[in-house]
């Protein structure tokens, strides 16, 4: 998938909000990498929707029902309600408009930095006049005026911290029992916390994502496994990822020094806090019991396994230390899929050849 440049273009008519993407800038799909390498910026979760969901669900809720032409804004900014109103009045400069309680993805270790923040925007933006689901009676609540359940959701015998921050729970999702959290926190539709998980804020478990063990501060985007015991922590992981029993990240240095994470668009290693973890990118998978450094990225279609910690940057198609054959990524991808009752896309199929040739 390759686009010149990076924006959303959101059009107003007839009471509808249509929204589609007419570039992409080649700078912020390598800074982003490797989420952008198989998606648009806009189709990055942070918080509980993508950012296009969030530019449809701010234009919405504002109301606007007369169509002012095309307007154009970086698919890379985390939109708030007001900033989609600076947008629209169109009084204020460009450099204003990024001011006006926004946030902007420049590296994809942003993803969780900003995810608290995006969590409590998303929160009252979807809760707004609504009422949640009763919550049931087996659980043990804290806050409990700070926690929304969706139409469908099963939530038993857990504990439900909210007065560190908002808990969604969302359609058709599941939190078996034992499970403790606190928010804010994110359980997306038809997602599953398995039982006992112990989860921290800010995290964010996308759709169909099923998530066990102990995870803080991370999101893992959609349709994604961290289905058993070991630590997620201050980590991104992509689409279509699955990782081992007992699989690990460090989070923090043994000399609690700085942490440097590969930076795809500068070719180097870049300092980015005294905190990261795994980013890992779509189709991609850790066998049972790895151990990933601190500041680890894995790229797309990888298939992490053998001894010693893996390396602190993995590139696309990776088997092991080895290249992965392209029909045998293909196929394993496809695999996956049917676990959750799909198969990989014609679509999907061309648009990682493309990838392929180009990571040889």
């Amino acid at each position: 998938m390759k686009y010149k440049r990076d924006w959303v273009v959101i059009c107003l008519v007839c009471n509808l909000v249509a929204m589609d993407i007419v570039f992409d800038d080649s700078s912020v799909k390598e800074s982003l990498y490797p989420f952008t390498a198989t998606r648009n910026a806009a189709d990055i979760r942070i918080g509980i929707l993508t950012i296009r969901e969030k530019w449809a669900s701010i234009m919405s809720k504002l109301g606007y029902k007369e169509s002012p032409g095309s307007i154009t804004v970086n698919a890379a900014i985390i939109p708030t309600e007001q900033y989609g109103a600076a947008i629209i009045n169109g009084s204020k400069s460009p450099v204003e408009y990024q001011q006006a309680d926004s946030r902007t993805l420049k590296f994809p270790w942003n993803i969780f930095q900003f995810n608290d923040w995006a969590l409590r925007k998303d929160f009252e933006l979807i809760t707004h006049k609504r009422t949640s689901q009763p919550i049931s009676s087996t659980n043990k609540t804290i806050e409990s005026n700070n926690i929304f359940i969706e139409e469908g959701a099963n939530v038993e015998h857990s504990f439900l911290n909210a007065s560190t921050g908002p808990i969604y729970i969302g359609k058709n999702a599941e939190v078996m029992e034992g499970c403790m959290i606190r928010g804010p926190f994110a359980l997306c539709e038809n997602a599953v916390l398995k039982m006992g998980a112990k989860v921290y804020g800010a995290t964010t478990i996308g759709p169909n994502c099923v998530a066990g063990g102990e995870i803080k501060n991370s999101v893992m985007i959609a349709n994604s496994n961290k289905a058993h015991d070991g630590y997620l922590g201050d980590s991104v992981i992509g689409e279509w990822c699955n990782l081992g029993a007992g699989t690990t990240n460090s989070n923090v240095k043994n000399t609690a020094g700085t942490v440097a994470v590969w930076n795809n668009a500068s070719k180097e290693y870049t300092a980015v806090g005294l905190k990261a973890g795994l980013i890992m990118g779509d189709y991609s998978r850790a066998a049972i019991n790895t151990s990933f450094n601190t500041g680890t990225v894995v790229g797309i279609c990888c298939n992490i396994f053998g001894d010693g910690f893996p390396l602190k940057f993995v590139n696309d198609f990776t088997w092991g230390r080895e290249r992965y054959y392209f029909e045998k990524a293909l196929q394993d991808i496809d695999n996956w899929k049917k676990f959750k009752g799909q198969h990989i896309t014609q679509i999907e199929i061309n648009n990682l050849e493309i990838l392929y040739k180009q990571s040889t």
